[in-house]
């Protein structure tokens, strides 16, 4: 876990800039210890690398950049389910190959 000065050093964004940034993108909210100090986990290192990217290199809003990640994400997940669906298809077709193969070796 990270304190915002080490985030701060880490990716150079400043923790006014990190503040504003929970405000407006959804999913971006590290956690708080027991005093309110904010800490963050490498997941949200993570994600403020990809919001300085989109913001400073792509000149994305802080909204936009918060709605593009939802979209990667939601892209990511289509494609987990894609590949899920795969190997189900794979499975199956493996099971009658064996199936059709073991019933002719035995004939």
């Amino acid at each position: 876990m990270y304190t915002i000065g080490q985030i701060e050093d880490l990716t150079g964004v400043k923790a006014h800039v990190l503040r504003y940034w929970e405000e407006v993108v959804p999913g971006f909210t590290p956690r708080k210890d027991m005093s309110g100090r904010r800490l963050y986990s490498q997941r949200e290192v993570d994600l403020i690398l990809r919001l300085k990217y989109l913001i400073t290199e792509k000149k994305f809003t802080a909204e936009g950049a918060g709605r593009q990640i939802i979209e990667e994400a939601q892209a990511v997940q289509d494609n987990a389910d894609l590949i899920s669906q795969i190997r189900d298809c794979r499975q199956i077709l493996t099971d009658l190959y064996v199936g059709l193969s073991n019933k002719n070796t035995s004939s």
